[in-house]
């Protein structure tokens, strides 16, 4: 009986769910800063399952993966959000002091060759992508 139960335990602690990192429930309250802009680009729980690094502004800041989404504080003006190395993809925008931006970024293609596409999505589905999701990094440029 006691090693049926310690073989039900040891499943039970296998299924236990990792806390989130740190930050991640600050990030998720969803505050600007006031002379500042907040930029969330979050990828799909759905979304290919690999590594995709990206850059902003030209300087490498980390992969994303999916499921999870990155929140970057940057001065406000214009920003270059992009993939790495032979990703091509990427967006521009122009940001303004003490808004929220979010940038849905989805993976096609296959590990050696794989391509971002990068959108600017409404508040309501970038917060949703982002509840949904796990904080990888937090950048403040």
């Amino acid at each position: 009986m006691t090693r049926y139960l310690l073989i039900v335990l040891l499943i039970l602690a296998g299924c236990a769910q990792l806390p989130p990192p740190p930050g991640d429930a600050a990030a998720k309250k969803f505050e600007t800063v006031p002379d500042r802009a907040v930029i969330y680009v979050a990828r799909h729980v759905l979304d290919k399952d690999f590594a995709a690094p990206i850059m902003l502004d030209g300087q490498p800041i980390g992969p994303t993966y999916k499921g999870t989404y990155m929140r970057i504080v940057v001065p406000a003006g214009a920003h270059r959000i992009s993939g790495f190395a032979g990703d091509g993809g990427s967006i521009q925008i122009k940001t303004e002091p003490g808004k929220l931006y979010f940038i849905n970024q989805s993976v096609s293609g296959f590990r050696s060759i794989d391509t971002s596409t990068f959108q600017l999505v409404d508040a309501k589905h970038g917060r949703t992508l982002v509840l949904n999701g796990t904080l990888t990094n937090e950048i403040n440029r």
